[in-house]
């Protein structure tokens, strides 16, 4: 696993936006179409803005939801609520005259979550083929260890069987989050590393440390930006 390192979560966020911006020309000159899942996070969200000002293809990009939290539309817990007002304002939409980019969000306000969850995974299985490979994940890293919604100790870190499934409470709200056999299958994951807190993790998650959610995800083709604090006590080239 490769690691940059940058002065702070500002340049992080930069440099993930460029990067993403570049992916997504050469899949489309490839295949036609790119799919991008993104996660949340305050770093994430100015990656977004940044995006936003890029060349980027956006009638071919498609964007799903690595995971998301289960509250009413347009809650501030709600990841699509910042994906919406960092990138879904700023860029054009499919439907408008010229097309624009497919925004896929989580259906977390069903009141019926296991079929939504089923239902994600269909819709993923339509844009990015059976079983589904997405283009880039992005992913953070918690305190703790997690990414994505995986959390130390939930069942959901077991499930094989199905990409998209549901968490038990945490941090008080249940989650719909990608699993590891849709994140593992991207073809590029990029991981953004910011603040002091994540030192440790991150220190854990390039040993491919298992005990941490992180851990569990694949190494090949996955790069890690990483602000100095996060970075701390790292050995880098």
């Amino acid at each position: 696993m490769k690691v940059d390192v940058f002065a702070d979560p500002a340049a992080v966020a930069r440099q993930a936006a460029a990067l993403i911006a570049e992916e997504a020309r050469a899949a489309v000159a490839e295949r036609g179409r790119f799919v991008l899942a993104v996660s949340g996070g305050k770093t994430p969200w100015v990656m977004l803005r940044a995006l936003a000002s890029e060349e980027v293809p956006w009638e071919k990009v498609h964007v799903v939801q690595v995971d998301e939290r289960v509250a009413p539309a347009g809650h501030a817990d709600r990841n699509f609520t910042h994906l919406r007002e960092s990138l879904l304002e700023r860029v054009p939409l499919r439907g408008e005259t010229d097309g624009g980019v497919t925004i896929h969000p989580m259906p977390v306000e069903s009141p019926d979550l296991e079929t939504a969850a089923k239902t994600y995974a269909r819709a993923l299985a339509e844009i990015a083929g059976n079983p589904p490979v997405i283009d880039l994940v992005h992913l953070g890293l918690g305190p703790d260890g997690h990414t994505a919604s995986l959390v130390p100790g939930d069942p959901v870190l077991d499930v094989t069987e199905t990409d998209v499934a549901l968490t038990q409470i945490y941090q008080g709200r249940r989650r719909m989050t990608l699993t590891y056999a849709a994140i593992n299958r991207g073809r590029r994951i990029l991981w953004l590393v910011t603040g002091g807190d994540k030192a440790g993790p991150l220190a854990r998650l390039l040993k491919a440390d298992r005990s941490i959610p992180a851990g569990r995800v694949r190494q090949d083709q996955a790069l890690v930006l990483a602000d100095h604090d996060a970075a701390a006590g790292l050995k880098t080239n």
